[in-house]
């Protein structure tokens, strides 16, 4: 059964990549959402901090498929369904220095999080609260914060080019083509 977790330090905190969201057959194998794209990216990480509230564990997987929209995972020594049932909910996380470098321009969701989001007339609309995977592009979901040009709850599509024309992370800032009345 997966254990406690090791400390993780301050400078590479746990990035989510998906979460266990049910139980599959009799073996103790688990169902999981992945965030990741394409899906089973997930499996690209040997060893997952698993996290629930204050409860955090480490687990690795011996076997996976993709059934649908969710992955398949055995757990390394899981192997019945109510030590299964006892990881659903569990946040499937891995530290952040274990994601591969991007090429220029491009980001994870975890970097645009938290950013604040301003018209290209220096309006803020608000401060991106998480994404959507729509299918056909990712949507911002940006919600009002101080200094807000109002209360209004925005989803933008993340369009860099079209709709999204900067982005600074050291400043946390993203800068948009977006009519504020829409």
């Amino acid at each position: 059964m997966p254990g406690p977790a090791e400390s993780v330090s301050s400078e590479s905190p746990l990035v989510v990549l998906g979460k266990i969201v049910g139980v599959h057959g009799i073996r103790g194998a688990v169902k999981v959402y992945s965030h990741t794209d394409p899906l089973d990216n997930v499996l690209d990480y040997p060893e997952w901090t698993l996290r629930r509230g204050s409860e955090v564990r480490t687990a690795s997987f011996t076997d996976a498929r993709i059934q649908g929209r969710v992955l398949v995972v055995q757990l390394k020594g899981l192997n019945d369904r109510n030590q299964a049932q006892e990881l659903v909910d569990f946040e499937i996380c891995v530290v952040r220095n274990a994601l591969p470098d991007l090429d220029e321009g491009e980001y994870y969701w975890h970097q645009l999080e938290g950013l604040q989001v301003v018209t290209l007339e220096g309006q803020l609309l608000g401060q991106i609260d998480h994404l959507l995977e729509t299918g056909s592009n990712d949507v911002m979901v940006v919600k009002p914060c101080e200094g807000s040009l109002d209360q209004r709850e925005r989803l933008l599509p993340y369009l860099p080019g079209q709709y999204v024309k900067k982005i600074d992370l050291t400043a946390a800032l993203m800068q948009v083509d977006w009519d504020p009345e829409f």
